[in-house]
């Protein structure tokens, strides 16, 4: 008996050694196949997306970004109540001046180049070669941005071609600037473009291209193949931002902090910065659209007194 003991008792011993490598193998090959479906939803391919045909030198970005950080520091901001609701169009913290250099000098414009995110962009044009606005780089904060998703979230892919859709700041540039740079965890709070055009034309790069900006809420685009829009946040509707580039225009001052359904337009340079940068991608002149026209929440209207023929005129001669 006691033989036999020892020969059960290994016997135990083997069978639960072996279940317990079996629990392991599988449980470890489960969490290899999630990690691959989650990363796989949350990275799409980038060659999609409208970018302007340009790569900074290294030390331009960082020369601009220290110049620029020391210009626009956060001002300090009250902790936002449970119900309050940001309305970027109306709604924005205290203002930090652009200083002149930044607002007004001249800034090497970058070689056009190619890049992987680029190769579905069109060739640069004479004009566009001849005519690259200034520029600065304001990288809002990460909370304000996110991923562009292969799956929506019930897992079905979406392919959506991109999209451009323009908007207005109604406030100063700088004001809008230090909103996205202020960092929001509240879903509620966060939003961006990807770029913003001031009244003399600078160009203002906010958000990654290839990044998902928070730019429109309850959105839908009505395009020749019916109505688009992606569901990526259960607790959120619908919107645009998945497949949309999104740029807004520096709201002249008689139209800042209104509700007013016109002001007095945008300036001549705003819509040449405009065009030159729209004719850096190949989105066609029917995927370019604005905020009013893609909302279903019944709350935005803008870019107000936005002249769309004059635009795409202006767009034209670059394209």
């Amino acid at each position: 008996m006691k033989f036999n003991f020892k020969i059960t008792r290994r016997v135990i011993i083997s069978v639960l050694l072996f279940c317990i490598t079996v629990l392991t193998f599988a449980v470890g090959t489960h969490f290899l196949k999630q990690k691959a479906i989650v990363s796989n939803s949350q990275t799409a391919t980038s060659n999609q997306y409208p970018t302007p045909k340009m790569v900074l030198e290294k030390s331009q970005e960082n020369n601009l970004q220290q110049s620029l950080e020391e210009k626009l520091q956060p001002q300090p901001q009250k902790k936002p109540t449970p119900q309050a609701k940001m309305k970027p169009e109306i709604s924005l913290p205290p203002e930090i001046p652009l200083s002149k250099e930044l607002s007004t000098a001249d800034t090497p414009a970058p070689q056009p180049t190619q890049t992987p995110i680029q190769t579905q962009a069109k060739a640069l044009s004479a004009k566009a070669l001849a005519n690259h606005p200034r520029y600065l780089i304001a990288w809002a904060d990460p909370t304000n941005f996110g991923e562009r998703f292969t799956n929506d979230v019930n897992g079905k892919p979406v392919n959506n071609q991109p999209i451009i859709v323009l908007h207005e700041t109604a406030a100063t540039a700088s004001s809008a600037i230090n909103t996205f740079r202020q960092p929001n965890t509240d879903e509620n709070l966060q939003v961006s473009y990807h770029t913003l055009i001031s009244l003399d034309g600078t160009v203002i790069y906010l958000v990654p291209p290839e990044k998902r900006a928070f730019g429109a809420g309850n959105s839908v685009f009505q395009s020749a193949n019916g109505i688009e829009t992606v569901k990526t946040n259960p607790a959120l509707p619908p919107s645009v931002n998945n497949f949309a580039y999104h740029v807004s225009l520096e709201t002249p001052a008689d139209g800042q902090g209104n509700k007013n359904p016109e002001h007095s337009g945008y300036t001549e340079a705003q819509y040449e910065s405009l065009a030159w940068l729209v004719s850096q991608s190949s989105v066609p002149d029917n995927r370019i659209t604005t905020h009013r026209a893609v909302d279903r929440s019944g709350q935005r209207v803008d870019p107000r007194s936005f002249d769309f023929d004059k635009f795409l005129t202006v767009l034209h001669t670059y394209r």
